[in-house]
Order: structure tokens, then sequence, then C-alpha cells
């Protein structure tokens, strides 16, 4: 079946008592066992049967299942937010004097995350343009615990080549880890490229309008430990699992992400085009053009689409909050891949906290205005973007 298909038919773990055709919320925390082996083979992993809500619970599990058929996973777990489920992994695979080869190029909590909480701890930042293979292989090493980076960059669109990265990383014995937000699991098969963990913040074109906040782990088994610790220490012991609530809206919204998402995608690159005409952007930021320095090697990896997800660039950050005050349609707010369009000043608001220099070298730009485009007609929300720009033209 087609992956829009096994997004709503994917079997349900166990059959509903009434025949419900929508997912059932298990709004429960404790469940009852027949006899007390059973009991005692739940909690130890030797069946699988939900023990207690805060480990497993069979709304999430059948969401988790859903995310597997989708991407032939070996493995998902859902978690409350992105960053949880970022977090998680890192923690799966990190030890006291391990080192993490990344890039400066990350979304900001994330790096902050690395750089500031994971070093605290012992866990050394490896800082690296991971477009330069060469870079790549003489920072990983023994003490390396994993490769992390994002398909796509937040907000700077940039695009590294995986195979090559997983290649290295493989020969080495370290794990390749992926933040695959920006382009869903739908549209491309990152496992196909040697990504052995995906994480993905679900909150994004999962939920369907911003609906609810959560995360995954999508891993492909191939450093099984990683599994392991997830699943039986740290999933138990931080306790930041997904809600039932949360996995019900996230189950209906996978349902239609395919349909979002080729609309959302069209919309990106019709706009995209637009909005290079118009004399007062000085620049246009969108993997979709033919002519952006990652558009070959982005088709090459995640297929003909290139998410929802775009930056154009002003002239000044004051003309950037001139504009955001004058949008009519367009809301300032953060977030991504919503059913509204979305902008924001990534360099205020979401890194507002990094002093210039460390904006400068992680590319973040004052004069970048970050838009998520959203479900509205792309040429409505092209003549709300004129109507903004309209006093900085005079």
């Amino acid at each position: 079946m087609k992956k829009q298909t096994i997004a709503i038919h994917t079997p349900y773990v166990r059959r509903d008592a009434y025949g419900s055709l929508a997912v059932t919320i298990y709004n429960n925390v404790s469940f009852e066992f027949e006899d007390a082996q059973t009991m005692s083979d739940a909690f130890c992993n030797r069946i699988k049967a939900p023990d207690y809500a805060r480990i497993a619970n069979p709304t999430v599990t059948q969401f988790e299942q859903r995310v597997k058929a989708l991407t032939e996973a070996e493995h998902v777990t859902a978690f409350n937010s992105g960053m949880a489920a970022i977090s998680t992994v890192l923690f799966a695979v990190v030890a006291q004097g391990k080192n993490i080869v990344t890039s400066r190029h990350l979304f900001g909590n994330t790096l902050a995350l690395i750089s500031g909480t994971l070093l605290r701890l012992g866990v050394k930042p490896r800082l690296r343009e991971l477009t330069d293979l060469e870079a790549v292989e003489a920072a990983v090493d023994e003490q390396t615990a994993c490769v992390y980076l994002e398909a796509v960059t937040n907000p700077q669109l940039e695009v590294a080549d995986l195979k090559g990265i997983a290649d290295i990383a493989h020969r080495k014995g370290v794990p390749m880890i992926v933040d695959s937000t920006v382009i869903p699991f739908t549209e491309t098969s990152l496992k196909e490229l040697g990504v052995d963990v995906e994480v993905v913040s679900s909150t994004k074109y999962i939920s369907g309008g911003g609906t609810s906040l959560g995360g995954l782990i999508i891993d492909y088994g191939t450093f099984p430990k990683i599994n392991k610790l997830v699943k039986y220490d740290l999933l138990i012991n931080l306790g930041v699992y997904m809600t039932p609530q949360t996995a019900y809206m996230q189950t209906l919204g996978l349902e239609t992400l395919d349909v979002r998402y080729q609309r959302q995608a069209a919309s990106a690159l019709w706009l995209a085009e637009a909005l290079r005409g118009l004399p007062a952007i000085a620049d246009v930021n969108y993997i979709g053009l033919e002519d952006n320095l990652y558009h070959e090697l982005a088709v090459r990896q995640f297929g003909p689409t290139a998410g929802a997800m775009l930056t154009i660039d002003l002239k000044s950050k004051e003309a950037c909050f001139e504009f955001l005050n004058r949008l009519q349609l367009i809301h300032r707010a953060t977030n991504l891949f919503d059913s509204r369009t979305l902008a924001i000043h990534p360099a205020s608001t979401i890194f507002g906290l990094f002093p210039e220099r460390q904006l400068q070298q992680m590319d973040v730009r004052q004069t970048t205005i970050r838009l998520s485009v959203g479900l509205e007609a792309p040429e409505d929300l092209l003549q709300d973007i004129e109507q903004a720009l309209s006093k900085n033209n005079q």
C-alpha cells in the first residue's frame, strides 16, 4: 500500500471492544491483570502489555505502530515534545568523556542542550561544518558517541550529504542521529541513506494545525543498545512519554499528513518563486528553488518536494520588525507547519539569548524572517506580504 493508505489503515494492536474505527483514547493510569504471573510478565517485558500509563498506553502504542508501519522502523517511541525525544536519544548514547560531532547550524534549544546541558555533564560538543566530509572524518574518533545533525537546518536551510556522513560514522562504529522534522517521513526514506535513528517533532506536520506537542524517536535497529536504553531505562526514569490525548490528536493528524504536506510544499515553492520578484526582499532562501545551493542534493535525498519553510532577508532588523508588525493575514508566531502561515524573526526570538558573535557563527542573521507556509491560498499570502513590505518600498 502507498503511505497515505498505510497512515489510515494500519491495523490496531487489539480490536476495540465496540469496533470503533477511530483510535480509542485510554485516559487511564492503571491496567488490571488476570493473575500475578501475567502482571509480573508485563512489568518485566516478557509479554507486550501495558503496565502503567507513564510507560505504555494503548492509544500511544497505536500511534507508534502507525509511524512504525510508515517508516519500516524497528522501534518507534513517542514523547511529550520534540525536545524530549532529542534529549532522550542523546542520553541513550552519551557518557562522561564522550563527544558529539554536530553542527553550529542547529535549532537553538538543541544547540543549547549539546553545548550547555550535556557539556556540564562531561560530554564535549565538536562543532564542525557537516557539509565538509573531510571535517566530519577528522572529527569522529573512538570517543564519539554519535554524529547528530538536522536533515534541513532551521532556519539556515542547510542540507548535508547524509549518505556520505553515514558512511564515515559507520566505518568508525558510530551511530548517526538525524532530526528529520522539516521533511516528513511520508515523503522520503532516510533509512535508505544510512540514518540509524530519526528524531521528529511531531508537533509540526503531524499534529495538523498546531494542536499538540509531541516527539518521536524512530529507530532502525542498527544500534540495538539505543532502543534498549530508551525503552527500558530512560523512558521509565525520565517520565517523558506521550499522553493519550496527544496520541489521539496526532493519529488523526497522521491520517491527513500527506494531503496537507503536498499542499503546503507546493504553496511554499509558488510563494518562494513569487517573492523573488519583490524589490524590498534582498534574498529568498528555499531549497526547492532550482538555483539554490542545496537543491540538487535535496532532490536526491528527499525527493521532489522541499518542505514548507522558507526565509526572506530584508535590509535591516528594523525593516524585519516593521514588516512583521504590518502583517494582517500571516500570524506572528513560532512553530512550524501549522495549518496557518506563521512568521518570526529568529535572531530576536528563538535565538534571542545568544550573543551576536555566536549568531554570526551560526549564520543566524538579524535581517532574516522565517516563514512557515500553511494551507491558505498562496495568492492571499503574497498579497499580505506585499502590503506589509509596501512601506519599505517608499
